[in-house]
């Protein structure tokens, strides 16, 4: 059996918690590995390797950093498959999928290489009679970031390149569903020639991230995951005095309007709401149709759902399983408390016969019409193949519809009107929007976030808000005397 540890100080660290947990490939149902789960204990050996290696990473010069970044790039550039390939193995999400993941997360990468120019500062000459006064921003220290099951690979890129190279050294926990992945980046950026302790992975539950959320020496938490579990981290933590950005759940609501092409949003609505078995937290898993397009596209959703294969994410399917059984079995609830509810199920996913292995955690993907905002499928975020459609009568009604919703992180409307798809991306209170576009997750050289509930915090992920949130900034103010100057004035100072 696998035994999955940690990294510490530049080294796989095996054996050393008592506690362990299960890994399994969900396409199977079969268990593949043991992940050791980090006690309070080891969760501080790796904050003070970090904390030893912070104090020279900071000192180093941004081309030593930047040259590691560039040489960690091309590794995972050059192993991108061998890092699907353990994606899907312990997620389940298609290689295709799992590719894309990665892609994303090269991405950002890219742009870590590039942080020097987002590092520079301003410079004022003479704010004072041979005073001058310039701007510069430093790392933090030690950091730590709680990644979420559902992108093993691409969440932890978000944050931990461009912590790298403002300067920080990290501690990452990933999720202990399906760790792997976070071991082999570790792995990779020591092989770049990272300093031993700069980049640290402790697995474990919520004992590693309390011992992570409490410890004096991290200076700062980057999370993604639940709602709950967000407001958790981003109120503990920042009780603990640390900076919080936790990114949390959404409802993503796809508007369609009237003139728009149909057919272009069904196949917009098909891969947006079932790809990566609608386990995204950018999943658009509430289609609002403004009438009288809702028979129409409802019937082109069914008839595209109709050719997607679902299995082994190995086998060349459309989508994979969801990532546990528990999982899977509380997405079902929700499909059965949708048909209790009065929805209409068009297409049900606990028909499906996969293309894997019957003990696989399985439920193929899920249409509901006729959807209503009290149903427990529209107000809950199921994180699933689970899509629901709701029927309005106007624009504004679509609008007030999205806007009274509690989540706000991504939506996107499908018109030919360019006029309303400039209102709505002025109007609608969600932090990311989409024009045609069902997944509207930014280039990794702007930021992402979202509004209200989806978001604990000020600075959003990657990008410049991405650089502001592992730095602080620092005002100098200087004056070099020549030897004209000289005397003694006990006068107040002015600006002269």
């Amino acid at each position: 059996m696998n035994l999955i540890g940690h990294f510490v100080d530049g080294k796989r660290v095996v054996g050393a918690s008592a506690r362990r947990g299960d890994v399994f490939d969900p396409a199977t149902g079969r268990r593949t590995g043991e992940v050791e789960l980090a006690s309070a204990a080891d969760v501080a050996a790796a904050v003070e390797a970090a904390e030893r290696a912070a104090r020279s990473w900071r000192d180093a010069s941004l081309a030593k950093r930047t040259s590691v970044l560039f040489a960690f790039r091309e590794l995972v550039h050059a192993r991108r498959d061998r890092l699907a390939e353990v994606i899907t193995a312990e997620h389940g999400k298609v290689l295709a999928d799992a590719a894309g993941e990665v892609q994303r997360g090269l991405e950002v990468i890219e742009y870590a290489c590039g942080v020097p120019s987002a590092l520079r500062g301003g410079f004022s000459e003479n704010v004072s009679t041979e005073v001058d006064s310039y701007s510069i921003r430093q790392p933090l220290g030690v950091v730590a970031v709680i990644s979420p099951f559902n992108f093993p690979v691409m969440v932890p890129l978000w944050f931990v390149p461009v912590a790298v190279a403002a300067g920080n050294a990290v501690v990452l926990k990933p999720s202990e569903k399906d760790p792997s992945a976070a071991l082999l980046l570790a792995e990779w950026f020591a092989e770049a020639g990272l300093p031993d302790g700069v980049f640290n992975v402790v697995n474990g539950d919520k004992e590693a991230v309390d011992a992570l959320l409490d410890h004096p020496a991290v200076r700062a938490v980057s999370f993604v995951g639940s709602t709950p579990i967000a407001r958790y981290v981003y109120q503990r933590g920042s009780m603990a005095g640390k900076r919080v950005q936790a990114l949390g759940g959404a409802k993503n609501h796809m508007v369609v309007l009237p003139d728009a092409d149909l057919d272009l949003a069904a196949d917009a609505a098909v891969n947006a709401g079932f790809g990566s078995a609608g386990e995204r937290c950018m999943a658009i898993s509430a289609l609002v149709a403004v009438e009288p397009v809702a028979d129409a596209l409802v019937a082109k959703i069914a008839e595209r759902m109709a050719g997607l294969r679902t299995g082994d994410g190995r086998r060349g399917c459309d989508m994979g399983p969801l990532v546990t059984a528990a999982h899977a079995e509380r997405v079902r609830s929700y499909v059965e408390a949708g048909v209790a509810a009065g929805a209409v199920p068009v297409v049900d996913g606990r028909d499906v016969e996969p293309d894997g292995d019957a003990s696989g955690f399985w439920l193929g993907p899920t249409l509901f019409d006729r959807v209503t905002p009290d149903m427990s499928i529209y107000t809950d975020e199921i994180f699933g193949p689970v899509l629901s459609v709701v029927r309005v009568g106007s624009y504004d009604e679509a609008v007030d519809l999205v806007n009274a919703n509690p989540y706000g992180n991504g939506t996107a409307i499908f018109t030919n009107d360019g006029g309303a798809a400039r209102r709505y991306q002025h109007e609608v209170e969600v932090g990311m929007v989409g024009v045609n576009v069902p997944i509207p997750v930014p280039m990794a050289y702007y930021s992402f976030g979202g509004w209200k509930s989806s978001l604990f915090g000020d600075l959003h992920a990657h990008g410049e808000d991405g650089v502001r949130f592992f730095t602080r900034g620092k005002v100098v103010t200087s004056r070099w005397l020549d030897p004209r100057h000289g005397g003694v004035n006990l006068g107040f100072p002015t600006q002269t």
